[in-house]
């Protein structure tokens, strides 16, 4: 099967059926030490660069959003690096959230959506200059076609003492087209402009997150699923050093080898020929006059496709993670690195596709039975009726309640779980790293109905609260400890690299090869594991 570089993603597809799925089925005090911060009518004013902004009080602390990081990447500087922002005079609102960036419509970056879309959020438990908190900024995920800042409520990690910085960035045609017309220079590179602008909002948290009692010298980055694949990048881009101090990788292990440049381009100027497009001269001139709905709706038509997994540019990101990984060529910081136990459960079950690669690839026949098992092996994996034949001796299909049940843990195994398993590894050479898998098989509905099981975005409440979700069933006792456990681990790593240090959690590091603990997060109580391996059939997997 061809892969191109627009082909349709798993969370893309996942949103774009969402509405038929659906149809079918104790607070801490407020830090009030603002000495650093005046007031006007009880709002905290911080000075930044730029100017000064208004938030807002909030539970726990304060909340500044809207923030300007780069200037609107509009006209002539779309598809360039992301500019300074502009200063601005008098006080500038920060109590509502910017608009998000263009995608197409789905449950993720709700409200108004604009180019002019580079704004973070900042969320501090204190406005004290020399409190140094711990800082965490979160990268948003949805294919790199999806998403926004605001999707998450970071109030429940700030009251574990953390600032939290929650940002937008170029998304979809406008973050991650590759066109030689678009670069800097004659046979440069392009594309990654979402990247960039990732960098860009780095670079402001170093220059202002002191001014919101953060500690620009203890930075962490953190991101789920496509999100997760950019705290990757941001591992291993030259372009990103010496900007954050620790990163958390939440589900990014399905995609660690990208596109050439060459491939990139290639799928940018067929994209630029779209009779939809109108841009057959193949002229930056003309791409940066196409509207931005015509855009959006081109690149990821019926809501289904995504900018995974990325190009090698040469610029920003000079070989794929997994090359770069496995050399040791990436940040020697401490690394939290995770799964949930079946991520492919969501995707096998409710829309009858797989990620290989990072692919999104259609069951070849559904339902899956027994009877097209080893055909539908053979043609989701690429592999040949040899090697179905036996991944399904390794998987039978009796060992499982249901067929459905056999291919997604095979699946899982292949491209998730076993993934994670050898990043870890190599991650564990060169620094500390801590490892886990999420196990809660009874988490609360968010994006779509209980699936029995730990699958992809499950983690993501234990977290953060996700108010514009279109599901907001409660947390069982177990999973209400489970999260407040994991909000104290992660608060606890971000402050000193360790998810122990600072919380009542157990929690090892992975160790290397011959120890290899991973903590599973159960409720009511979370355990080290050390067989991960052997119950995902890594070895297997690993010789095949």
């Amino acid at each position: 099967m061809k892969r191109t570089h627009s082909r349709l993603h798993p969370l893309g597809a996942f949103f774009a059926a969402l509405a038929l799925i659906l149809a079918t089925a104790g607070l801490t005090a407020v830090d009030t030490g603002v000495a650093a911060a005046k007031r006007s009518n009880d709002a905290p004013i911080v000075s930044i660069t730029g100017g000064a902004v208004r938030g807002m009080a909030v539970p726990g602390g304060f909340a500044f959003r809207g923030l300007p990081y780069a200037a609107p990447p509009t006209g002539n500087l779309r598809w360039r690096a992301p500019q300074p922002p502009a200063a601005w005079d008098g006080i500038r609102d920060a109590t509502e959230f910017a608009p998000s960036c263009p995608q197409p419509p789905g449950p993720f970056g709700v409200g108004v959506r604009s180019e002019d879309c580079l704004y973070l959020n900042v969320s501090t438990p204190t406005l004290r200059r020399d409190a140094d908190r711990p800082v965490l900024v979160w990268i948003h995920g949805g294919g790199w076609t999806t998403g926004a800042g605001r999707d998450y409520d970071p109030t429940k990690l700030m009251q574990n003492g953390v600032v939290v910085v929650t940002i937008n960035y170029r998304l979809g045609a406008l973050g991650f087209l590759a066109h030689p017309a678009l670069a800097s220079v004659p046979g440069g590179p392009s594309g990654n402009y979402g990247h960039m602008d990732q960098q860009a909002a780095l670079r402001w948290v170093q220059r202002n997150i002191g001014k919101f009692g953060g500690d620009e010298d203890n930075v962490t980055i953190a991101g789920e699923s496509a999100g997760a694949l950019s705290v990757l990048l941001h591992l291993v881009s030259d372009g990103s050093r010496g900007l954050f101090d620790r990163a958390i990788v939440e589900s990014g292990s399905f995609a660690l080898t990208q596109q050439s440049l060459a491939q990139g381009e290639a799928f940018g100027q067929a994209f630029a020929a779209n009779d939809q497009v109108g841009c057959s001269n193949q002229t930056a001139e003309c791409l940066r006059k196409v509207p931005v709905d015509t855009l959006v709706h081109n690149f990821c038509p019926d809501a289904g496709c995504a900018a995974i997994p990325g190009i090698v540019d040469g610029a920003v990101l000079k070989e794929s993670f997994g090359t770069a990984l496995a050399a040791g060529r990436f940040a020697r910081v401490p690394v939290l690195n995770g799964v949930n136990h079946d991520e492919q459960r969501v995707f096998v079950t409710l829309l009858g596709v797989t990620v290989t690669r990072g692919s999104f690839i259609p069951l070849l026949e559904r339902p899956i039975t027994a009877e097209n098992y080893e055909r539908n092996i053979a043609a989701v994996l690429g592999v040949s009726d040899a090697r179905a034949a036996a991944i399904a001796a390794e998987y039978p299909v009796g060992a499982y309640s249901s067929p459905e049940i056999a291919f997604s843990t095979l699946d899982n195994d292949a491209w998730w779980a076993c993934p994670a398993l050898q990043m870890d590894q190599w991650l564990a050479r060169r620094g500390p790293t801590f490892a886990y898998e999420f196990d809660d098989d009874n988490p609360p509905a968010r994006y779509f109905p209980p699936l029995g099981v730990a699958t992809h975005g499950n983690e993501i409440p234990y977290i953060f609260d996700v108010p514009d979700a279109p599901i907001q069933a409660p947390f069982s006792p177990d999973s209400a400890a489970l999260a407040a456990t994991m909000q104290a681990a992660w608060a606890s790593f971000a402050a000193t690299g360790d998810p122990s240090s600072e919380s009542d959690v157990r929690w090892p590091s992975f160790g290397g090869a011959s120890q290899q603990r991973v903590l599973s997060l159960l409720a009511p109580g979370s355990v080290v594991i050390r067989d991960f391996a052997s119950r995902h059939h890594c070895s297997f997997w690993a010789a095949g």
